[in-house]
C-alpha cells in the first residue's frame, strides 16, 4: 500500500509539472518556495522576487563570485575627496531586452519612483542617504530637488546627504536597478505582473509567467556581458510545499531548491544533495517596548536571560546555524581594523535563569503577583512553532511564567507586527546590503516594529552616517549595538545559514551572503550527469 501511495505521489507531482522540469538539455531549473508577487524591484522586498529580479536586472554594480563589488551598468565611477558626490560612468551601447538605450535617465527615473511617497515603495528608505530624497518622500521638497541628476545619457551624478561608504553596495540592490520607463508608465500597475511585454536588463529575460506554476527566462542577448552566460534557458517552477520541492529535485525534475525539511537532513547529505550557504541574517524575538508588561526594561531582561539556545540549536534548528549572543552576525569586516565586527563586539546577552528571575522579582512580579497575560505571536510555519514551543517551555521552567503562543498567515502576521499589536513577536533580519549598518539602522527607524524611539540611540547611527572616518564610524555602531541590549530590545537567537539542495553536476552558481543565488554564469557539467 505504501509503494502504491508513493507511486501516486510522484504521478501527481509530474502531472502538476509536467510544463516545469527540465525541458531543454542546457536549463537549469530552481524551484520557488513561492509565488512571486511581482517583479518590480522597486515594490519587492522578499527574496523569492529578490532572486528572479538579479536574473533579469542589473544594477549599476553587481556582487561577483568573491562578493566584490565589480561594474556591471556602470564601467567607472569617480567619487568626490568628500564621499558626498558620485559620478557614475554608464557603459557605451547598453540596451533594454528590446534594443532600446539603457540611459542615465532611466536611473535617474527609477530612482526618484522609489522615494515618490505616491508610489508606496517599502524601499523607500534604501535611498535616503541621497540628498533630498528623503525630503521628497516627505513632500517637502521636489523631485527636482532629488540629488540624483542625468547629465547625459551617459554619466549620472549623484549627490549624497552625508558620506555614505557602502554607498556603492546599495547600488547592487534590487531597489536601485532601474525599470523602463516606457512600460511603467504605460502599464503603472500591471507592467511586471506577468511575462507580456516585460523588457529586462540582465543577463536573462522573461519570456512565461505561468502563475502558481512556473516563471521561464531564457538568455538575453542584448545583455552587455552576454558572453559571460553559458546557459539557454533557466526556470523557475513554483510550489509552497517544501516536499514538493525536494521531490522534484530528486526525481531530476528541477536542480535546486531551498530549505529542504530538515528530518531530511541526513539522508540528503549521504546522497551528496544537501548544502549550506551563508547568509547574513538573525532570527530573533522582538519586544513590544510599549506593551505591558514589556513596557518594563527588567521584564524584557528575564525573559531574554531565560532562554537557552544550545538545546535549541541541537534538537529544534539544526541545520548548522550558530546561537546568537548579539545582534550583528559573523561576516561583516570592520575596514577600519580588518577583524569581523562580531568578533570585536563579542557577546552582547547571557544567559542566566537565576538573574532572569531575580529581575522579575525586583519588577514586581512573583507567585502571588503573576505577569499579566503574555502571547508569543509567529507566523504560520512549523519551524516557527517549534521555536516557538521550546521557549514557551524555557519560560515556563526558569520563570514560572505561562506564555500563550499564536500564530497569524504570513501577510497578516506582517501587518499585526508593523502596527505594534503584539507584546512578543517573531522576526528575522537578512542584510540588504555589507555593512553592519543594515542591521543596526532597523531600530534607528521611528516606524520600526519594536515601538523603539531612543533618542540616544539614533543620535549614535546618524553619527555613524555622517562620518567620513572608518574607525570613528565602526565605534558608534558598537556603541549603538551595546545600547539595543542595554535596553533589551530584541532576543537574538541564531544567525542564519541557507540550506539548499543542487544536484552535484550544477556548476557556476553564486550564493551571495545577502540570501541571493547568481545564475549569471551557472552551467551543467555534462561530464557528471548521468
Amino acid at each position: 500500500m505504501k509503494k502504491l501511495l508513493l507511486l501516486l505521489s510522484c504521478l501527481l507531482t509530474a502531472v502538476l509539472f509536467s510544463g516545469c522540469g527540465i525541458q531543454h538539455p542546457d536549463t537549469v531549473s530552481y524551484v520557488l518556495e513561492a509565488e512571486p508577487s511581482r517583479l518590480d524591484p522597486a515594490m519587492t522586498t522578499a527574496l523569492v522576487e529578490s532572486n528572479v529580479e538579479l536574473q533579469i536586472f542589473e544594477g549599476l554594480t553587481r556582487l561577483d563570485d568573491d562578493d566584490v563589488l565589480q561594474p556591471a551598468l556602470a564601467e567607472s565611477w569617480d567619487i568626490s575627496p568628500d564621499g558626498r558626490t558620485y559620478t557614475f560612468h554608464l557603459r557605451p551601447g547598453i540596451e533594454w531586452s528590446d534594443g532600446t538605450p539603457i540611459t542615465a535617465g532611466d536611473i535617474e527615473y527609477s530612482w526618484k519612483r522609489v522615494v515618490n511617497l505616491d508610489v508606496a515603495s517599502e524601499n523607500a528608505y534604501m535611498l535616503f542617504c541621497i540628498d533630498k530624497a528623503e525630503d521628497y518622500f516627505n513632500k517637502k521638497a521636489s523631485a527636482d530637488a532629488v540629488g540624483v541628476k542625468a547629465v547625459d545619457d551617459q554619466t549620472l551624478v549623484v549627490r549624497l546627504k552625508e558620506p555614505t561608504p557602502y554607498f556603492l553596495n546599495l547600488t547592487a540592490f534590487h531597489c536601485y536597478y532601474p525599470v523602463p520607463r516606457k512600460l511603467v508608465e504605460a502599464k503603472p500597475d500591471t507592467w511586471a505582473a506577468d511575462a507580456d511585454g516585460m523588457v529586462c536588463s540582465g543577463p536573462y529575460k522573461i519570456v512565461s509567467w505561468n502563475h502558481s506554476s512556473e516563471i521561464e527566462v531564457v538568455k538575453n542577448d542584448r545583455y552587455w556581458d552576454a558572453g559571460s552566460v553559458i546557459l539557454d534557458h533557466l526556470d523557475f517552477p513554483i510550489s509552497d510545499s517544501q516536499a514538493t520541492r525536494l521531490t522534484l529535485v530528486e526525481s531530476n525534475q528541477a536542480n535546486m531548491t531551498v530549505e529542504p525539511p530538515p528530518a531530511d537532513q541526513e539522508r540528503l547529505e549521504q546522497m551528496g544533495l544537501y548544502k549550506i550557504a551563508p547568509y547574513l541574517g538573525a532570527y530573533y524575538y522582538v519586544f513590544n517596548v510599549q506593551k505591558k508588561p514589556f513596557d518594563d526594561v527588567r521584564v524584557r531582561k528575564a525573559f531574554a536571560l531565560a532562554v537557552q539556545r544550545q538545546g535549541l540549536m541541537k534538537y529544534i534548528v539544526r541545520g548548522e546555524k550558530e546561537a546568537a549572543y548579539a545582534w550583528v552576525p559573523p561576516g561583516l569586516k570592520d575596514k577600519a581594523t580588518g577583524r569581523d565586527f562580531r568578533k570585536e563586539g563579542g557577546n552582547l546577552i547571557a544567559e542566566d535563569p537565576a538573574k532572569a528571575r531575580q529581575l522579575l522579582k525586583e519588577a514586581g512580579y512573583d507567585d502571588q503577583h503573576p505577569l499579566p497575560e503574555v502571547t508569543l505571536l509567529f507566523n504560520t510555519n512549523e519551524m516557527h512553532k517549534a521555536v516557538a514551543e521550546a521557549l514557551q517551555a524555557m519560560w515556563k521552567e526558569n520563570l514560572g511564567v505561562d506564555v500563550n503562543i499564536t500564530n497569524q498567515e504570513s501577510k497578516v502576521f506582517m501587518a499585526t507586527r508593523a502596527q505594534g499589536d503584539y507584546q512578543l513577536a517573531r522576526a528575522s533580519w537578512i542584510a540588504d546590503y555589507i555593512d553592519p549598518m543594515t542591521f543596526l539602522d532597523v531600530f534607528a527607524d521611528d516606524e520600526n516594529d519594536a515601538q523603539y524611539h531612543n533618542p540616544a540611540y539614533n543620535a549614535l547611527i546618524a553619527k555613524a552616517k555622517a562620518s567620513n572616518d572608518e574607525r570613528q564610524r565602526m565605534a558608534y555602531l558598537h556603541e549603538a549595538e551595546q545600547m539595543l541590549f542595554d535596553d533589551c530590545v530584541i532576543i537574538p537567537l541564531y544567525y542564519t545559514t541557507q540550506p539548499y539542495v543542487a544536484q552535484h553536476y550544477i556548476r557556476g552558481y553564486h550564493w551571495s551572503p545577502l540570501g541571493l543565488v547568481d545564475f549569471k554564469k551557472a552551467y551543467i557539467d555534462e561530464s557528471e550527469r548521468k
